[in-house]
C-alpha cells in the first residue's frame, strides 16, 4: 500500500485513540491474525472476497476493534 494511501486511511481513522499511522498498522496486524485464526469479522463484508488484512484494516478504521494504550501507570499496579 502506497504511503499517501496510508495517510488518506489514517484520516479517515480520526477517533483519538488512533493517534498514528503505525498504531493503526499494529492494530490492523494483530487483528488480521485473529481473523486468520478464525474470528470473525465484526464488520459486514464478505470474506471471501476480502483478504484478512484488508478486513482487519476496515474494523480498526470503523472503530470496532477494541483496545488499550499501556502507561507506564499500569506497570505499577502489582502492590
Amino acid at each position: 500500500m502506497a504511503e499517501q494511501e496510508l495517510d488518506e486511511l489514517t484520516e479517515q481513522a480520526s477517533p483519538p485513540e488512533i493517534d498514528s499511522k503505525y498504531r493503526l498498522i499494529i492494530l490492523a496486524a494483530k487483528r488480521s491474525k485473529q481473523l486468520q485464526r478464525g474470528a470473525r469479522p465484526r464488520i459486514d463484508i464478505d470474506p471471501t472476497k476480502h483478504k484478512p488484512t484488508r478486513i482487519a484494516l476496515e474494523e480498526v478504521i470503523q472503530g470496532t476493534v477494541p483496545f488499550h494504550i499501556k502507561t507506564e501507570d499500569d506497570g505499577d499496579q502489582s502492590a
